[in-house]
């Protein structure tokens, strides 16, 4: 993270003795990143976050993913899969590469306790109420948030009731992007958001417990370890490394006199792809505008598009609607649907509705078994209706 916080009760200096009232030592935990030479915090553990009893093999933890073959543009309906299991167990596989994995889950019941010690998670929350809880401290999330999750934080979900939401599993780390930073790390002037956009935990949260099973996904798979003491045991930390929340209203819109592509929507940076948000805005102003996206191919990315509010008038006639995903890959030239161009210019519209979150990627998307269970079969030949 590109700031400093403090939560708890830490010592003056790092990597000194640290006393708990019974005289014994609190133990220090580093959770760093890139090997020493990244983003860290000094966590300080009431037990010593070592201390595992057991340690099992759980089957799951590879998805399979077919290519995209033929290619084709493609639709699917999350909104048609039903309810399965929790914000972990519950995801079903839309798409993925090497780089990252896309997810859809629908729940409303308390996750086990899990560590995704593969890459950061960026979870955004399309409806509903949740906390998580990590062992930084908890947060109350609701819809419209990014929750972006550091590699190797034990967490857990706990909705207030349903909860949809999309899950983002990247193979290595999300940030902000780094033009909008300066060298140090502050949010730049230019940017869309800013540090007080930014909701992290502000108190430690202490869970008593033992021999408590922590899912653990690795690239190998996923185990069960059983720690001898509760991970939610942290009295303090310090550091630039959290977990943290962003709502997708506090983004602010670039806006142009002519159509601006997808970049000025971007949000966050991952290894191999970027997470960009399409939020409600004026349409361009140019007397001669087309307030609507001209149709484009670009070639280094496949498309990948959550939408989840708003009016989409490009994509009028397609079938598109809340909770639809449009994959869109590289190989294939899209844009408006027939008919939509002349039909925006003409109804003199002066804003756009549409909220939607997208992921670019720059090496293919294969399919999950989740997108060919709810795919609209006809999207791809809608522009030749």
């Amino acid at each position: 993270m590109p700031h400093y916080r403090t939560v708890g009760e830490v010592p003056r200096k790092r990597h000194v003795q640290f006393r708990r009232p019974d005289g014994g030592l609190y133990a220090e935990e580093l959770m760093g990143e890139e090997g020493f030479s990244s983003d860290a915090s000094l966590l300080y553990h009431r037990h010593a976050p070592t201390a595992i009893t057991k340690a099992e093999a759980v089957d799951g933890g590879h998805t399979a993913l077919t290519p995209n073959l033929p290619l084709s543009p493609r639709h699917f309906r999350t909104q048609d899969l039903a309810p399965e299991g929790d914000l972990v167990s519950g995801r079903r596989l839309l798409a993925g590469n090497g780089d990252v994995r896309l997810g859809y889950a629908a729940a409303d019941r308390p996750s086990e306790l899990y560590r995704n010690s593969m890459g950061d998670e960026c979870v955004y929350v399309k409806s509903g109420r949740a906390r998580f809880e990590s062992a930084y401290g908890a947060l109350d999330v609701g819809e419209g948030d990014y929750v972006v999750i550091p590699t190797g934080t034990i967490h857990r979900w706990v909705p207030s009731g349903p909860v949809e939401a999309l899950t983002i599993e990247a193979s290595g780390h999300i940030r902000p992007p780094k033009r909008y930073l300066s060298q140090f790390g502050q949010f730049l002037e230019h940017a869309p958001y800013s540090e007080r956009d930014l909701r992290a935990p502000a108190e430690p949260l202490i869970v008593e417990g033992e021999d408590v099973p922590v899912l653990v996904r690795t690239r190998g798979g996923l185990t069960r370890l059983t720690y001898r003491n509760h991970p939610f045991d942290v009295v303090g930390w310090d550091g630039c490394l959290y977990p943290y929340v962003f709502n997708i209203a506090d983004f602010e819109p670039v806006v142009k006199r002519t159509h601006a592509p997808p970049p000025v929507h971007q949000t966050f940076e991952g290894p191999g792809f970027v997470i960009c948000s399409f939020c409600p805005r004026p349409l361009d102003f140019h007397p001669e505008a087309v307030p609507i996206p001209y149709n484009h191919h670009n070639v280094d990315s496949d498309e990948f598009m959550f939408y989840v509010g708003g009016d989409y008038s490009a994509r009028a006639g397609s079938g598109i609607d809340v909770g639809s995903v449009s994959l869109h890959p590289a190989g294939f030239t899209h844009g408006p649907q027939p008919g939509a161009v002349e039909a925006v210019i003409a109804s003199g519209a002066t804003h756009t509705s549409e909220l939607a979150v997208m992921i670019d990627t720059f090496r293919p998307l294969d399919l999950g078994p989740g997108a060919l269970a709810c795919e609209d079969g006809d999207y791809a030949w809608t522009w030749a209706r």
